[in-house]
């Protein structure tokens, strides 16, 4: 790992292992949404008349700083599920994104669709707190996982009625990963942004869309910025385009994602 994982990883156990003294588990047990069903993000990227864009809450990044600090987490997501998103993405780490739980929990109440908790997890713990914030689905992230810890992580979520969303960022991380956990796992995402330099290219999808797995939901992260480059990556066989700076660097995020969503329709009308 690069030293802004190392970081991000040492801090995230460090965390894990706070909140798990502050808010046991059977504390979280009790919340609300541990009884209530939860939505499949592959079934809505699925839909022919949807966009497929899951549209992200981001407020800051280690690469960038802050983005958008002072957007309100009610009218953004709102307003992105008015604009035409399929699902959302909500950053919960607080040390290197400005996110929080309560981010998700807020967009929960106000939004009836998939909600991917973007964090970097590291221990079944977070994956009860997911659940008990109001998630539907969870990413997992290879660089920072062993396959075996995929495999395991993978199937608690499955046992919470969490979909998982596999990140990798290569054809080593895709393959060595699924040969060990692709049971465990519902979607892949490739991140074409290098997490070790952040550099980005949308050829890292296309270089690795070929050897996807028929079974799994396919969705493409970071660096989309047009309607062209979506239109791209799902003639590719992409069905999930994971979108967020390019709509939080806006003062007002929901208008950008359905000006895109707009030009999304004309370059080529869903059905």
């Amino acid at each position: 790992m690069n030293d802004i994982l190392t970081r991000i990883v040492a801090h995230k156990r460090q965390e894990v292992a706070e909140r798990r003294s502050l808010v046991p588990e059977k504390l979280l047990e009790r919340s609300q949404y541990l009884d209530a069903p939860t939505l499949s993000l592959r079934q809505y990227l699925a839909r022919p008349e949807l966009s497929g864009i899951i549209a992200e809450f981001k407020r800051r990044s280690p690469s960038k700083g802050w983005i958008n600090e002072f957007a309100p987490v009610e009218r953004t997501t709102l307003g992105y599920m008015q604009a035409g998103a399929a699902a959302l993405s909500v950053l919960t780490d607080t040390e290197f994104f400005g996110g929080k739980n309560e981010d998700l929990s807020t967009a929960r109440r106000f939004n009836l669709c998939p909600i991917l908790r973007k964090d970097f997890v590291i221990d079944a713990y977070q994956l009860l707190e997911a659940r008990s914030i109001g998630a539907d689905a969870v990413l997992l992230i290879a660089g920072i996982l062993t396959p075996e810890e995929v495999r395991d992580l993978g199937r608690q979520a499955r046992a919470l009625d969490l979909e998982v969303l596999l990140e990798v960022r290569d054809l080593d991380e895709l393959q060595r990963t699924l040969d060990v956990a692709l049971d465990a796992v519902d979607l892949v995402g490739v991140n074409n942004r290098d997490l070790r330099d952040f550099s980005v290219s949308l050829d890292r999808s296309l270089e690795l869309a070929a050897h996807l797995p028929a079974s799994l939901g396919r969705v493409a992260e970071s660096g989309l910025r047009t309607a062209q480059d979506i239109a791209t990556l799902r003639r590719a066989g992409y069905q999930g385009f994971l979108i967020g700076e390019t709509f939080m660097r806006h003062g007002r995020p929901e208008r950008a994602c359905a000006a895109l969503v707009q030009q999304l329709r004309e370059l080529a009308p869903v059905a």
